[in-house]
């Protein structure tokens, strides 16, 4: 489970790590800002990547601030309504660093990433200059990072920084994390800072710190769910639709193989009959980046001929790429032919053609 950013920053801020003094308001509730801050960003707080960049971070004169909060309760970022906002104190940043904890699964063990080029674009750095990135793992029985894996990290970096990463390793531990991160850590004229952090819980360990699941849905997350796929939303715009977590992921990586980009995973479940079909072609359908769709599935207790029936009742306007194998195959294929559908009889084949139809 993703937490908040202010839920994030309080368990920061009760380790010892600095943070910017702010305010957290739900949409409805009252809030006084204090006039010691004399700038303020905005924030919303919503479970999206790239939030800033989606319009989810405003920045506001003290006399401002309220109006700029109403504008983010009004607005939805990457199709999530904004609730609740976190109000901070603009910091006068000096430099960005950039710090991470997550799982190196091929070591079993904690591996801590550490750069001092931080900032919004840290994939940018990832790419194009990834010996600036500096990582070490540490041996998950260690209660505390040892002191010659911080000197090779932050080596040409302030010392200050050792204990910030020493107190964030901690948290990662106690809470039993998949992900800690700051990004930005910013140096300013009165120290170290967490000005962004996230924290990703291992959903197992939720019950034993007494934390319960708060992620926030886009519409079309509820629109899955009330319907029973798993459904996530990428960024890409070739739709995805399979039947098995297995045969869908395979698509996605697949596609990604093939120099193209998914738009989603969806998977139908086993035994999907045209009106669930149907419900999942329209919601790839309303996704304004996906021009085109593939649908590939295996049918077992799923007919293809159902698939079929599913995939027209949907009727939507972007072209499908459809791959049926199974089940009343030859029924299914026959529906489609009907109706002037591209279909191929291999994942592959399937893939190659979606992949040129979108780029």
């Amino acid at each position: 489970m993703k937490l908040k950013e202010y839920e994030a920053k309080d368990l920061l801020n009760k380790a010892g790590i600095r943070i910017p003094c702010g305010l957290h308001v739900k949409k409805g509730e009252e809030f006084i800002v204090t006039p010691d801050i004399k700038e303020a960003a905005v924030k919303a707080q919503v479970e999206v990547a790239g939030r800033g960049k989606a319009g989810g971070i405003l920045m506001a004169e003290y006399a401002k601030i309220q109006e700029v909060a109403d504008q983010l309760f009004g607005a939805t970022i990457k199709g999530v309504p904004v609730e609740e906002i976190l109000i901070e104190e603009k910091l006068q940043i000096q430099h960005e660093y950039y710090l991470s904890i997550t799982i190196d699964r091929s070591q079993k063990a904690p591996v801590i990433l550490f750069t001092t080029e931080g900032g919004v674009d840290i994939e940018e750095v990832a790419q194009k200059n990834p010996d600036a990135i500096r990582k070490v793992t540490v041996f998950p029985l260690l209660s505390s990072v040892p002191g010659y894996s911080l000197r090779y990290l932050l080596s040409g970096a302030p010392k200050e920084i050792g204990p910030v990463i020493q107190k964030l390793y901690s948290v990662f531990m106690a809470q039993d994390a998949l992900l800690a991160e700051i990004n930005p850590l910013v140096m300013t004229p009165e120290g170290l800072y967490a000005a962004d952090a996230k924290l990703i819980l291992d959903d197992s360990a939720l019950a034993r710190h007494g934390i319960s699941e708060n992620r926030d849905l886009s519409e079309r997350e509820r629109l899955a769910a009330a319907h029973g796929f798993s459904f996530v939303e990428l960024n890409g715009n070739i739709g995805v639709i399979g039947n098995g977590a297995g045969l869908t992921m395979a698509t996605v990586d697949l596609i990604n193989r093939m120099g193209g980009k998914p738009a989603n995973f969806l998977d139908v479940g086993g035994g999907a009959d045209r009106v669930r079909v149907a419900h999942a072609v329209r919601l790839l359908g309303s996704m304004p980046d996906v021009t085109v769709i593939i649908v590939n599935l295996l049918g077992g207790i799923t007919r293809c001929d159902e698939v079929a029936a599913g995939i027209i009742e949907a009727g939507v306007s972007q072209q499908i790429i459809v791959r049926l194998a199974g089940t009343n195959e030859a029924e299914g294929k026959a529906l489609l032919s009907s109706k002037g559908y591209r279909m191929l009889d291999t994942m592959e084949e399937a893939v190659h053609i979606a992949v040129e139809a979108a780029s």
